[in-house]
């Protein structure tokens, strides 16, 4: 069972395995088309979403080898993977970056499988699931479909860059059963268009908290939205919604996936442990300090809240950046937004939404919007208007690039 690969080329080798733009592969071709490499290798390359990558992929599992993914977009990355403790057949990952500088984190095969487990454990496994891949596979919200889709025996659908008309299309003619993705994605595919779920059994939202308003849209419109909670040192999800539970428990990430504990510890943080935990990550208390805030309800089901560091502290009062967001994105005009702290000499943090508007806004009109939705001292003291939102690869906000 070592080797996935070769497994999944003797019992499905007509089956596709990975299909993209001007090429499709069985496993029996993906099989024999992988390149070789030496056990504990360290394989440092930039992670594109296309064949190229996928065979790379294919031969760090197969091979023992220790793969870097990094940033396509960096000409020159600083991967400072050097004393991380990397072991054969490890993925070493990087964090996302949103609040503090990128770290690397050592993901075993145990991780990983551990993780796909858990996943097919709550959302089922069909034969001819086609899971679409538009994250970035060097984060690991995209390089774990390449792990699922490995071990299940089912199809990776590769698009090479993230274009909402383009997904539409594959949602709406049936190409795509399963979909991961940010809220920023639907968000654009709701505005390109998307009318149908097609063949989606499921649809994934992760990254954070996703704004109410959004869910309350795809529901309306019969998409299996599912909010999702996992990070890089959990190698993906450790909670998600199953799909039966979308309408009753509308709003949470669902209950902790098969094999992880989860408990809220000091301020509302979120704890976590597992098999798929990377053991590096965890603390001396045995638990993974995930940095984000949230709270089990009675039946068990995890609400987030946001992150410790997304707290505005603004005139002695404690403030969600989140909730506020979630009042701004609800006028009608505004398409994008993000809430952080600004210094002030009077409240010590001033709150500030930061709007991408798809229309005009007469001023003071998005203040008068929030103001019935939040106590007063939500409200933002300030909107500033740009044209889009520092984002990184996986569509988070990168909350201290916000300025003006």
């Amino acid at each position: 069972m070592d080797d996935w690969l070769s497994l999944r080329a003797r019992t499905h080798p007509d089956h596709p395995a990975v299909v993209g733009e001007g090429f499709a592969l069985t496993y029996a071709e993906l099989d024999r088309s992988v390149p070789a490499l030496e056990r504990g290798e360290l394989v440092v390359a930039p992670a594109r979403r296309d064949l190229e990558f996928v065979r790379l992929f294919h031969a760090c599992v197969r091979h023992g080898a220790v793969l870097v993914p990094t940033d396509p977009r960096e000409p020159r990355p600083q991967v400072g993977v050097e004393g991380v403790g990397a072991g054969e057949g490890d993925t070493v990952l990087f964090t996302s970056g949103t609040t503090a500088a990128a770290k690397a984190v050592v993901l075993t095969r145990a991780n990983h499988e551990a993780s796909a487990i858990a996943s097919a454990w709550n959302l089922g496994v069909a034969p001819d699931d086609r899971w679409l891949c538009v994250l970035p596979v060097h984060h690991v919200g995209g390089l774990a479909i390449l792990w699922r889709s490995l071990i299940y025996g089912t199809t990776v659908i590769l698009h090479e860059r993230f274009d909402p008309g383009a997904v539409n299309a594959a949602v709406e003619r049936g190409e795509v059963t399963l979909a991961s993705l940010v809220p920023t994605m639907l968000r654009r595919m709701r505005a390109a268009g998307l009318s149908t779920a097609g063949r989606l059994r499921a649809l994934l939202l992760g990254g954070g908290p996703v704004p109410r308003e959004l869910l309350e849209w795809a529901m309306k419109r019969g998409l299996p939205a599912l909010q999702t909670y996992g990070m890089t040192e959990t190698a993906s999800q450790i909670a998600t919604l199953r799909a039966e539970e979308a309408v009753t428990h509308h709003g949470s990430a669902g209950r902790p996936l098969l094999g992880v504990e989860l408990a809220i510890g000091d301020g509302g943080e979120i704890l976590a442990r597992g098999p798929m935990v990377s053991a590096g990550a965890l603390a001396d208390d045995g638990w993974l300090h995930t940095g984000d805030t949230g709270h089990l309800d009675e039946d068990g089901f995890l609400h987030l809240h946001g992150r410790l560091d997304d707290v505005i502290v603004t005139g002695g009062e404690n403030v969600q950046a989140l909730e506020v967001e979630e009042a701004v994105l609800s006028h009608p005009a505004v398409a994008d937004a993000a809430v952080a702290g600004r210094p002030d000499r009077e409240w010590g943090e001033a709150v500030t939404a930061w709007v991408v508007l798809a229309t005009h806004v007469p001023d003071g009109e998005l203040a008068a919007h929030c103001r019935a939705r939040l106590a007063s001292f939500k409200v933002p003291k300030a909107f500033v208007r740009v044209d889009e939102l520092p984002r990184n690869a996986a569509g988070k906000v990168v909350r201290a690039r916000l300025s003006g």
